[in-house]
């Protein structure tokens, strides 16, 4: 491939922010507040064996509270066991996803490990029933793109999201994107009484024009469309066999690969 052919994110953006929140509580509906007063998209990971009780929320709110953002497995009742029998993993799972499909009405693909707790076999085990990103709790400090979306590890948690900040922002693009990826708990905010930090980070992040809000499987559905691209020889043919339009800059101008078709530069 040529190298004067770069990749973006949709429109031509350079940067890309995700949120990713665990457990369905109550105070997720605080947190979403601000998220939409600020444009913020976010993927919240749901236990569906757990709606209604004490301080989670019930699942006759789910589809209106969490419209615009990503709902995602978290296990039904918030348990792997890598001590357990295997078939458990695919039930925690599968009765997560079978839930949360019925009251969101579109496939549950996302998840976040509860506890952080996975290993080879349970990553096997999660493409087998469906699951297509899911994300860790070991924060790399830096904007990278996950080698493994059922490994991804994020860029840090929300109590070092301000400090990480600046360098996003001022992130130089050359040929590289960066992928800002925050996890934490709405809880964490109310125990700490200091949700100031996130409405902090929302407004200093929101309204960037070289920055995509996108979900978790957002984010994973487009650089796997990027990934799977099917490039000439020369590389000045595209072919996107996948379902979402990439985009790319050659020669400095910026061009669109449309679903299911090819470009000729």
């Amino acid at each position: 491939m040529k190298m004067n052919t770069f990749f973006c994110y949709p429109e031509g953006r350079k940067k890309a922010l995700t949120l990713s929140y665990d457990d369905g509580t109550i105070h997720d509906r605080r947190l979403v507040g601000i998220f939409n007063q600020y444009g913020l998209k976010a993927s919240f990971h749901l236990n569906s064996a757990r709606f209604g009780m004490p301080d989670i929320i019930v699942q006759e709110e789910v589809k209106a509270l969490y419209r615009g953002h990503e709902v995602s497995c978290h296990g039904a009742n918030h348990n792997i066991q890598l001590k357990g029998p295997r078939d458990m993993v695919i039930s925690e799972i599968w009765k997560d996803r079978e839930v949360l499909e019925e009251l969101c009405g579109y496939p549950v693909c996302g998840m976040s490990y509860p506890n952080n707790s996975f290993d080879e076999d349970t990553i096997a085990r999660l493409r087998a029933a469906g699951i297509r990103c899911s994300g860790t709790t070991e924060s790399t400090g830096w904007f990278d793109w996950p080698r493994d979306f059922l490994r991804w590890n994020p860029s840090c948690h929300h109590s070092k999201m301000l400090e990480l900040l600046p360098r996003f922002l001022d992130f130089p693009y050359v040929w590289d994107l960066a992928l800002f990826f925050v996890w934490g708990h709405s809880y964490e905010f109310n125990n700490n009484n200091n949700w100031e930090i996130m409405e902090e980070f929302a407004e200093k992040v929101s309204g960037k024009d070289d920055v995509w809000y996108a979900t978790n499987i957002e984010i994973c559905r487009y650089i796997n469309a990027i990934h799977n691209l099917t490039v000439s020889a020369d590389g000045r043919t595209f072919c996107n066999f996948s379902s979402i339009p990439v985009w790319l800059s050659y020669d400095g101008k910026l061009y669109t690969v449309k679903s299911g078709a090819t470009l000729n530069l």
